[in-house]
């Protein structure tokens, strides 16, 4: 089993290879310039290589760029053989990455979140305390509340 280093490097190189092959080498126009290779995964035994990738534009573009990306797989991987140099070149599988649905997601989030808190901002810009402005006691306090307590005590004793 190789270890994790050379596993991040072999990975490093297939995605800049597959990068470079796919801007200049690759002429299918499902491919064009809106396809992005955002990271790239090798196992430990640098068998297998996931790439992720993200496609500009609608549904049909995506699907369209994964046909595109399936059928060339077999000249990626010849290319990254070629640079890698190894025994045994890892077979490629492309998957979409989910980055770019999350980011949206957590901004529209967000947003639900800053509407909430100006509406509870608008709610309370009036508003008073139910009880005092500092709830706490102060050691001052504290000292007073005793003694008077112990009077209280020694009432109820005689």
């Amino acid at each position: 089993m190789a270890d994790n280093a050379r596993a991040k490097r072999l990975a490093d190189l297939i995605r800049e290879v597959v990068a470079q092959k796919l801007q200049r080498g690759i002429k299918d126009p499902r491919l064009g310039s809106h396809v992005t290779i955002t990271d790239t995964r090798v196992t430990g035994d640098l068998r297998e290589a996931t790439v992720f990738y993200t496609v500009y534009g609608d549904d049909e573009e995506r699907a369209a760029a994964a046909a595109g990306l399936e059928s060339a797989k077999g000249i990626l991987r010849s290319e990254v053989g070629k640079a890698a140099g190894v025994k045994f070149t890892p077979t490629l599988a492309f998957v979409m990455d989910a980055l770019p649905d999350t980011a949206r997601n957590i901004e529209d989030l967000l947003d639900k979140a800053r509407q909430s808190d100006a509406k509870v901002r608008e709610a309370s810009a009036g508003a008073a305390y139910a009880g005092e402005a500092d709830p706490y006691r102060k050691p001052e306090e504290d000292g007073a509340a005793e003694a008077a307590e112990g009077d209280e005590t020694d009432d109820t004793a005689k």
